[in-house]
């Protein structure tokens, strides 16, 4: 099991810990929520849970909990800006639809 993160979203997940002065990490997470079923989460972690999983590249660690790497398996983050909107963007094999919004997804 695995999860990538490109170098631009690393840069910026670099950038945003270094203006928040600590942190080890960015909790890459799925909670049940959308009209598609399920949304990302993103959060600091300042503190590891015994159960997490955690990966790192380019620099970065991504932390991850055993019940969301089941749904996140795969997954490749990244850090694009189209026009005005920048934000990042999951690359989701797992991912069988997605809401119009784009805010939720299901597997």
């Amino acid at each position: 099991m695995a999860i990538t993160i490109t170098e631009a979203a690393a840069s910026r997940v670099a950038s945003f810990l270094e203006n928040r002065g600590k942190g080890i990490g960015l909790r890459l997470g799925v909670r049940t929520s959308g009209c598609s079923g399920m949304a990302y989460v993103l959060e600091f972690v300042d503190e590891l849970n015994e159960e997490d999983q955690v990966f790192e590249e380019n620099g970065v660690k991504i932390i991850i909990d055993p019940k969301s790497l089941v749904y996140l398996d795969g997954t490749e983050l990244d850090f694009a800006k189209e026009g005005l909107n920048e934000g990042f963007k999951f690359n989701n094999p797992n991912v069988s639809s997605e809401c119009g919004c784009g805010e939720s997804f299901n597997v």
